[in-house]
């Protein structure tokens, strides 16, 4: 039990399950091999995270995805069939960013109740499955409006996109420019969250910068994309993809990695255009985190990594600020005081984050969570932090419209 933000007690977990194994691919700015389909994508994503967990296929009895490129309805049962398991849980998860995050506690949370034992959570990357003349490819309005929905009777197709609102780059720039209006605004402190994270990637075999450092002059001259934001402010989609496998206490013992426990969630999703955010400077951080904190017991300056959702510098100090891990308005100084490297007083996204691995597609969100798991079972080589227990993850889907957390923490 923990207190909910009504302050009264509220359901939470306790921590039973598990993240025991995972896979990142490395990131690339075009395929390096066969175009697969994004079902052969999700197989081979579970195979890998299944072996380095050092368990079998026939443990799986519970699945999270996303969406597929082959199967608009039915996703979850069409993994099913595919993998030939038998799945007690079964869900599809579609919340852009947070959709990852989102997994990991939908998964602990039907561990707890004993739904499942294993469950796989997986994220193939960008979609880029096999086309021909007579089947080209259909991006749909993933590519072309973002995050909004240009078919007929939508909300945005008759009231947003028609005037411009569409797409991630410019609603972001607002944001920013709101923040520097009602804040300041220090372009430098700003783009030092890209530098500290381009170093973390300068060490990270697999980042789609990692031979490739920069300097705070380098973002701040680089060209504006959506004033204030720049170019070097922005992720760099790749193609990719991710998995991790959430288990029970028993699977857990058996996996040859250390357990990465999932202390507390939070989400929080009060709309999907920013038009109608009540206060777009009070993001749905704020309570998602505050749930997180309460139901693990923990507080922001128990943690010893953070790994932040970084699709943009704004989404990244907001984030910072509405987690609680520096006041309102103060998060510029903050980044400014701090060394947010793996080596730092602040190691943030210690394997690059997205601005600095790169981005492939909604698999972006899980890069957070491998990242945190990684660091939590001592295994992320020259970006690892000493003495690494307590991680905090966020995933933000949207123009920070949907928004989850979640505290994990090794034995």
């Amino acid at each position: 039990m923990f207190l909910g933000n009504d302050g009264r007690a509220a359901m939470g977990l306790r921590g039973d399950a598990a993240i025991v194994g995972y896979t990142e691919m490395p990131s690339t700015k075009r395929p390096t091999g066969p175009l697969l389909f994004s079902l052969e994508h999700w197989a081979l994503l579970a195979a890998a995270a299944l072996a380095d967990a050092g368990l079998s296929a026939t443990d799986v009895d519970g699945i999270c995805t996303t969406y597929l490129q082959e199967s608009q309805i039915f996703a979850p049962s069409t993994v099913i069939e595919y993998l030939g398991i038998t799945a007690n849980f079964a869900e599809m998860v579609d919340l852009g960013g947070a959709s990852a995050a989102a997994m990991v506690w939908r998964a602990a949370a039907a561990i707890e109740l004993g739904l499942c034992n294993a469950v796989l959570c997986v994220i193939p990357g960008t979609p880029m499955s096999p086309a021909s003349e007579k089947r080209p490819p259909d991006f749909g309005d993933m590519l072309y409006f973002g995050a909004s929905s240009n078919r007929y009777g939508s909300p945005q197709a008759e009231f947003e996109i028609p005037y411009g609102n569409l797409g991630q780059n410019g609603p972001y720039g607002q944001v920013a420019t709101l923040y520097a209006a009602t804040y300041g605004y220090d372009e430098r402190a700003m783009a030092k969250i890209s530098v500290d994270q381009r170093v973390n990637a300068n060490h990270t075999p697999g980042a789609i910068f990692h031979d490739t450092p920069i300097t705070i002059d380098d973002v701040v001259n680089s060209p504006v994309i959506a004033a204030p934001l720049h170019m070097l402010e922005i992720v760099m989609p790749v193609m990719g993809g991710a998995a991790v496998v959430v288990t029970n206490t028993d699977l857990a013992r058996r996996s040859r990695n250390r357990p990465v426990w999932v202390k507390g969630f939070g989400e929080r999703v009060p709309y999907k255009t920013p038009t109608y955010a009540r206060e777009l400077l009070q993001t749905p951080m704020i309570k998602a985190a505050a749930s997180a904190f309460s139901m693990a017991g923990l507080a922001p300056a128990d943690m010893d990594v953070v790994s932040i959702y970084d699709c943009y510098t704004i989404t990244a100090l907001l984030s910072l600020e509405d987690a609680g891990f520096c006041d309102k308005g103060k998060g510029l100084q903050f980044v400014a005081q701090h060394d947010l490297t793996f080596r730092g007083d602040f190691p943030m996204n210690t394997a690059g984050g997205q601005l600095g691995y790169g981005q492939a597609g909604t698999a972006g969100g899980m890069h957070h969570v491998c990242d945190a798991a990684r660091q939590i079972m001592g295994r992320s080589g020259a970006t690892q932090v000493a003495d690494c227990n307590r991680a905090f993850v966020s995933g933000n889907g949207g123009i920070l419209s949907e928004q989850t957390t979640l505290v994990l923490e090794g034995d």
